[in-house]
């Protein structure tokens, strides 16, 4: 029998409009942004759950958003990545009847106008797949409930961390963020940059909370604060960059009508009108627009580096290696060069040029402390043209 789903269709397809008119209104603000993409992923949770409701799923089944869709984020063109944890196996499920009002399940996601990507799987199966695959394994970190047994997915939950090896999922989300660099020009200044892919991209971002996660150190940027990992300052700036990136990301979608993240020239000049940008005497509105997407994007880059190995050396322990001094300024901890002090750079500027000095000179260095790394971020206004 079919299901009579015009109503919530017609409803789902006005509801989803009115967001992005809205949106479109609205000024171009993170906050803004921050807005469409909350309403965006609840106006999903709401229909979701309506049809699986409307398609009588077993009780021991749930739904559960996966990948982005987890975070409880949604731009307006993005999938929508869902998990279905049954009970039992497919083949089981067929015996029992089930499959069909999966079939049925799916087709009316589409039906109703949402473009999902689905897996269905026994919290046995997510095991296993994310064991082999590191995809799988960052999709289930950001796993949440949305319908069906609450059981079923905290089994899911406990499953996912009692199988977490967390230095091989840094390792594995390491050496994928350098190869996915290399595809995208190893660079942030790219003249038609992936504002999600490429190097200080979204994406950057995402690793660092992914390992985070994965390492139980926080989940967000303050819990990371609160443990140490960032300070106050790079907390604030976090949010402030990564703002910038889902404005433009979501204006992006919004203009060119579909999943779209790479702001190709064809596209630059009218996401600069939808922020309402001029053109000025020396720049185009275009150039006005990818200036403030390349000051997001370096910003993101220096503190991806930072913050990731930071959260290595914190897993690692070296954080803690004994130090041995090389000069007043600075020491070899563990084989990485550390600063003497935090102000060494603002205290001493000429320090600067001599960390680099020291590192080629001082055999058995491997590489600069993120202690280093954050205090040449924290003194990049002293390098003036004076400098």
């Amino acid at each position: 029998m079919s299901l009579d789903i015009a109503p919530l269709r017609t409803e789902f397809k006005a509801a989803k409009a009115e967001l992005l008119r809205q949106f479109e209104l609205s000024r171009p603000t993170t906050a803004s942004a921050k807005r469409l993409l909350t309403h965006m992923a609840r106006l999903v949770d709401k229909t979701l759950c309506q049809l699986w409701e409307l398609n009588a799923l077993p009780k021991g089944a749930a739904l559960v958003a996966v990948g982005g869709y987890g975070r409880g984020e949604l731009f307006p063109s993005s999938d929508v990545d869902v998990l279905i944890l049954t009970p039992v196996s497919a083949s089981t499920a067929m015996d029992e009847g089930v499959v069909p009002k999966l079939e049925s399940f799916i087709s009316t996601c589409w039906d109703v106008g949402l473009e999902i990507g689905s897996s269905v799987r026994t919290v046995e199966e997510c095991t296993q797949e994310a064991a082999q695959d590191v995809t799988v394994q960052t999709s289930l970190l950001e796993a949440r409930h949305l319908c069906g047994s609450k059981a079923r997915f905290n089994e899911l939950q406990r499953s996912t961390s009692q199988h977490m090896d967390v230095a091989a999922f840094v390792r594995a989300k390491t050496l994928e963020m350098r190869q996915r660099h290399t595809k995208y020009e190893d660079t942030p200044y790219a003249l038609e940059p992936n504002c999600k892919e490429s190097p200080g991209g979204l994406r950057d971002l995402q690793v660092v909370i992914w390992v985070a996660r994965a390492a139980g150190l926080g989940q967000i940027w303050a819990e990371l604060a609160q443990k140490g990992l960032v300070t106050p300052f790079e907390a604030s700036q976090l949010h402030k960059h990564e703002g910038v990136l889902k404005l433009i990301r979501a204006h992006l979608h919004l203009v060119a009508g579909r999943r779209e993240d790479r702001l190709v020239f064809d596209l630059q000049t009218a996401v600069a009108a939808s922020f309402g940008l001029k053109a000025t005497n020396d720049q185009r509105s275009s150039e006005v627009l990818m200036h403030r997407y390349y000051w997001a994007a370096k910003a993101v880059t220096q503190l991806n580096q930072i913050l990731l190995l930071n959260i290595e050396e914190r897993i690692s322990g070296s954080e803690r290696a004994p130090m041995r001094p090389i000069n007043g300024r600075f020491l070899d901890r563990g084989g990485m060069l550390e600063v003497a002090h935090d102000e060494l750079y603002i205290d001493n500027p000429h320090a600067i040029l001599e960390t680099f000095v020291v590192y080629q000179q001082t055999p058995g260095l491997q590489g600069l402390s993120a202690r280093t790394l954050r205090a040449l971020y924290n003194a990049r206004n002293v390098m003036d043209t004076d400098f």
